[in-house]
């Protein structure tokens, strides 16, 4: 896959990998390392990685297909299975599959390490998958292994046939303690980072509070929409950033002193009709240990 790009007045003077980073949301190293690989150019030209830029010039940056590798993922532990599905519950560090500027672990590779045949519909390097969760978040998916489960699984995502409940902590009390947000979410220019925008693509989260600590407060979430960190996104937009996600505003003082390294979120349940036999399926995902010793300082402090 081959992108070209042109460079806008903002970045005039920026180093190469600095700029590509910006502009396509890919990890500064991972733009390093395709440029040392020479497939970074400037109005055709290979560019190393701390080459200027000018405004008006073209970037093409060319990225190999994202290919998911075999290798097992041993905290990746399986709730559910059968013939047609597998939940699994995530471990924080992996990603759901792979993709560009990802070269660490996947649950689909960690499956296909362990000898698991996922459904094959939908691009290559997304086969089987019919929900996602970040990188930063741990909890509960579902893969899909048959091709008739593929199909059925992501008509219900898609008419929100899902349930899908979150825990996330956040910093201060919500006011109200119970309420909805709804807001229009899309990319910040300049940046893989999201936020609420005009023109940007309707997003609703439901929320209630758990329990509140001094400074912040437990909540659980409910989506409605299934946008790119549509909760970060949104709990940040009205002044409860997650505690631990620096990236959208959160303390990084209240992380380190929690132990934090990445966002409080977690998938902890999740809810739907099997799609084979219709029957109702409930699975529950309990708090990993960074989460969880987070938690237990907060009600210590």
């Amino acid at each position: 896959m081959i992108r070209e790009l042109a460079v806008p007045p903002a970045l005039a003077g920026e180093r190469v990998d600095v700029a590509v980073a910006r502009l396509t949301g890919l990890a500064r190293t991972r733009a390093a390392e395709l440029a040392a690989a020479g497939l970074i150019r400037i109005d055709g030209v290979a560019a190393t990685k701390s080459a200027r830029l000018e405004a008006g010039q073209t970037l093409s940056v060319e990225q190999p297909e994202p290919v998911d590798r075999p290798e097992p993922v041993v905290q990746l532990a399986v709730v559910l299975e059968d013939a047609d599905l597998i939940v699994v519950d995530k471990p924080v560090g992996v990603a759901a599959h792979a993709g560009p500027g990802w070269s660490g672990p996947t649950v689909v590779g960690s499956l296909l390490a362990a000898g698991v045949r996922v459904a094959t519909g939908g691009p290559v390097e997304r086969r089987g998958i019919v929900q996602r969760l970040d990188v930063g978040t741990s909890g509960l998916m579902i893969v899909a292994k048959s091709e008739r489960a593929y199909s059925v699984l992501k008509q219900m995502f898609r008419e929100r046939a899902v349930g899908k409940t979150y825990h996330a902590l956040v910093q201060g009390l919500p006011d109200p303690l119970a309420g909805s947000i709804e807001a229009p979410i899309g990319r910040l220019p300049g940046a893989f980072k999201f936020g609420v925008v005009d023109g940007g693509k309707q997003a609703t989260t439901h929320y209630e509070l758990i329990e509140a600590f001094a400074g912040a407060s437990l909540l659980r979430v409910g989506l409605e929409t299934g946008r790119t960190h549509q909760i970060r996104v949104h709990l940040a937009a009205v002044g409860h950033p997650l505690v631990g996600d620096t990236f959208y505003g959160g303390d990084p003082k209240l992380a380190a002193r929690l132990g934090l390294e990445r966002q409080w979120l977690h998938a902890a349940a999740l809810s739907f009709d099997h799609p084979a036999t219709g029957l109702p399926v409930r699975c529950r995902s309990p708090y990993p240990a960074d989460l969880a010793t987070a938690l237990e300082l907060l009600r210590e402090s």
